[in-house]
């Protein structure tokens, strides 16, 4: 595997995570992989793990948006190892969230990790939270 099949990776889970904010989530079948182990930790309720628990999660999640625009990713930090990877990002966008017909700003922190699996870089993990900005310290107190 070289650096630009990890980079093909990505673009594909960044076209993927793209058909989210239309309200699209089958795209993502392609790029998770189906594994008991992978897990979930999305803005909208706690972590979850295996396949069938993410697959449902993600589907809720497109269900809750529409009409967004692509977003920008920028790129933190990554690496790339032989069976391993990760990238931390921003991801920008402008979406339509639940009811509302106005498109909102949305920016998430995110961190995807990939294991090669049978020649192809799969998602095993994804968190991804709104906290884009310095937080009061007080933030992480239970509400």
């Amino acid at each position: 595997m070289t650096g630009s099949d990890f980079d093909a990776a990505v673009e594909q889970y960044h076209q993927a995570v793209n058909a989210i904010v239309t309200g699209d989530a089958s795209p993502q079948k392609q790029v998770w992989s189906g594994q008991s182990d992978v897990t979930l930790a999305n803005p909208f309720g706690p972590p979850i793990r295996g396949w069938s628990e993410v697959e449902r999660v993600i589907g809720r999640a497109a269900s809750h948006l529409r009409g967004g625009e692509p977003n920008r990713f920028e790129r933190i930090s990554g690496h790339v190892g032989t069976d391993m990877a990760y990238i931390v990002e921003i991801e920008r966008t402008r979406v339509k969230v639940g009811q509302s017909d106005e498109l909102s700003p949305v920016s998430l922190r995110v961190t995807t990790i990939f294991r090669l699996e049978e020649g192809q870089w799969k998602v095993v993990h994804r968190h991804a939270d709104p906290i884009t900005s310095p937080q009061p310290v007080e933030s992480i107190i239970d509400q």
